[in-house]
């Protein structure tokens, strides 16, 4: 490495000893026309972007320290009604009643009446926002059937278009053709965890298919444990080398 210098050197080697790419530093930037926008990966489904005076909290769930490296939103967005994406606890306890929420109606329809700036956004439609644009994208399990734990409509993915790069938020899905044929999307956040979404094999297709610049595997503990996502960085980059997959540590001891 050009800056490897003794000091650099020990800091890699016990990265590399104590669980190598995903235990490097939870934040990470990535320049746009107006302003770098930092990408902070958190806790299972949950992460933030800071752009400008702009900070967006996905799904925030987790207790409140998990938030101490992080500035207070001025949005937050949430993708479905499971304790792991909207918990009204972690909403109360941070006093995030006054912030902006965006959600699909189901979670709206379950919020508190504390929370009262509150928009509902249902699948494909969009809203702009403080200069960024939020649409809403499907996010659903297959087959489709009655007792599903993600239906079609009631949840959503996101696509935020900030500071002109398209950054993805897959929510609980599974490899649906809406995911497959997203086009120009600068950063993925795709989920795996079996029984709930889908595996390692059917996101590194899928994201073979619409061919993010960046992708961060998220949401990766399931029934079984964890995903193996050192199998989707292999299938992911032997299948396209111009797309980076970035694994970070989403699940502190």
């Amino acid at each position: 490495m050009k800056y490897c210098n003794i000091c650099s050197f020990l800091v890699c080697s016990v990265l590399l000893l104590f669980g190598g790419t995903k235990t490097i530093a939870q934040n990470d930037k990535l320049m746009t026309k107006n302003g770098d926008l930092t990408i902070f990966p958190m806790n299972h489904a949950t992460l933030a972007l800071e752009w400008k005076s702009e900070v967006i909290y996905f799904d925030p769930s987790g207790s409140t320290n998990l938030f101490d490296r992080v500035p207070k939103p001025t949005l937050i967005l949430i993708t479905d009604i499971h304790g792991d994406h909207l918990n009204v606890n972690t909403l109360e306890s941070m006093k995030f009643q006054d912030v902006k929420i965006i959600a699909p109606q189901a979670v709206v329809d379950k919020l508190p009446s504390s929370f009262s700036n509150v928009t509902s956004l249902g699948n494909s439609n969009d809203l702009d926002i403080n200069g960024l644009n939020i649409k809403a994208i499907p996010m659903y399990n297959l087959p489709e059937t009655s007792d599903s734990r993600h239906p079609k409509g009631r949840g959503n993915g996101y696509i935020v278009t900030i500071g002109g790069k398209r950054i993805y938020i897959s929510g609980d899905t599974e490899d649906i053709e809406e995911m497959r044929s997203l086009k120009k999307i600068d950063v993925a956040f795709v989920c795996m965890n079996l029984p709930y979404t889908m595996d390692v094999d059917a996101a590194a297709s899928a994201v073979l298919d619409f061919k993010p610049k960046i992708v961060y595997p998220f949401h990766y503990r399931g029934e079984g444990g964890f995903s193996d996502v050192d199998k989707f960085k292999s299938l992911v980059e032997s299948g396209n080398k111009s797309i980076e997959v970035r694994l970070r540590n989403w699940y502190s001891k």
